[in-house]
């Protein structure tokens, strides 16, 4: 029995120490193209603006991803106004694909920072296989949460990370 407790505790020293240095995970340094084609490094976005930041990757053809960027969209203008935050979209449509963007984003008129992952490079150093894949940065571009997927209502669940973020940035 004590060397099942101590199996079990030690688990959860390593599991809270890995979860902590989860927590530290920065964005890493990988450029990407704007709409207009013109590269950029992720990292112009998430760690030299000071603010808060969503990052959220997805796809025209992501019925999910298109959805929880309608939602955000009816709570952005607050978000931006109450936490200083930014959202950061970045399509993972191929080359092939990639036209069906602008136009989209115009009829949905998604007031984001729109960008385009079309090789993939920085979903594969984020380590994440399918969209919708959402993260939020602190202003220093630290990973501070990251959600996989949407269902209605995951919006306010990102708010209330983004509202306890903003608090720890007035401390």
């Amino acid at each position: 029995m004590p060397c099942r407790l101590s199996f079990f505790l030690l688990f959860m020293v390593f599991g809270l120490a890995g979860h902590s240095l989860w927590a530290q995970k920065s964005i890493p340094s990988v450029d990407i193209r704007t709409l207009n084609g013109k590269t950029v490094n992720i990292q112009q976005y998430t760690h030299q603006t000071g603010k808060i930041t969503v990052l959220s990757f997805w796809a025209t053809w992501c019925k999910p991803c298109i959805q929880e960027l309608d939602a955000i969209k009816d709570l952005y203008s607050e978000w931006q106004e109450k936490y200083n935050v930014q959202l950061v979209a970045v399509t993972i449509d191929d080359t092939r694909t990639l036209a069906k963007v602008g136009p989209l984003v115009e009829s949905k008129a998604w007031d984001y920072v729109i960008l385009a992952d079309p090789n993939r490079a920085l979903m594969a150093a984020l380590n994440f296989q399918t969209p919708p894949q959402t993260f939020l940065l602190n202003a220093q571009g630290d990973v501070i949460y990251e959600h996989t997927g949407y269902v209605p209502g995951n919006e306010y669940e990102l708010e209330e990370k983004i509202k306890a973020v903003a608090a720890q940035k007035q401390d």
